[in-house]
């Protein structure tokens, strides 16, 4: 008898590779973009929204930084620590690409009890924070997500990749 797949599981996993897949798309299109405009990759790497907003190449970073904790943490497994040393389009398809790796590997079964797993983030500081799983994902974990998902394709966009919806939203 196969158990049905935890619903927080269901809620995360497969919208975070959806979306991550999406983002790999438009960083190809952006790269290709750059090629064809003789256009130096950094520009676009380092492109950002307003002077006190992240540049591309970090956003990609959180992006998946945010996709790998949340998974993680509502499984009850241990966050993977990454270097933030990415400087160019093929090191941030590859940062995608394991990330996925690691959101696949986790079992389904170790979501079964995430919605009452208590999250701590920034334990022992100022800013310590606590969520229960369902909430950790719902108002905090996704919300954070697209945010740098959404920035992402606004720079490229913003600097006249030729983006839609649906490059925004990736395979479903």
């Amino acid at each position: 008898m196969t158990h049905p797949t935890p619903f927080l599981q269901q809620a995360s996993v497969p919208v975070f590779k959806q979306m991550l897949g999406g983002l790999a798309d438009v960083l190809n299109k952006a790269e290709a973009h750059a090629t064809a405009r003789n256009i130096d990759p950094q520009v676009l790497l380092q492109s950002r929204l307003f002077p006190d907003m992240f540049a591309l190449l970090r956003q990609v970073q959180v992006a998946c930084d945010f996709a790998k904790g949340v998974s993680a943490r509502l499984a009850g497994a241990e966050v993977p620590s990454v270097a933030d040393d990415e400087t160019s389009f093929a090191q941030l398809h590859a940062r995608i690409q394991s990330t996925i790796a690691f959101i696949d590997s986790l079992p389904a079964a170790a979501f079964e009890t995430a919605g009452e797993r208590e999250i701590v983030l920034r334990p022992g500081t100022p800013k310590e924070r606590r969520f229960a799983g369902q909430a950790y994902l719902l108002a905090y974990g996704l919300p954070q997500f697209f945010f740098h998902v959404t920035t992402a394709y606004a720079i490229l966009r913003h600097n006249g990749i030729e983006l839609g919806k649906k490059d925004y939203m990736g395979a479903y």
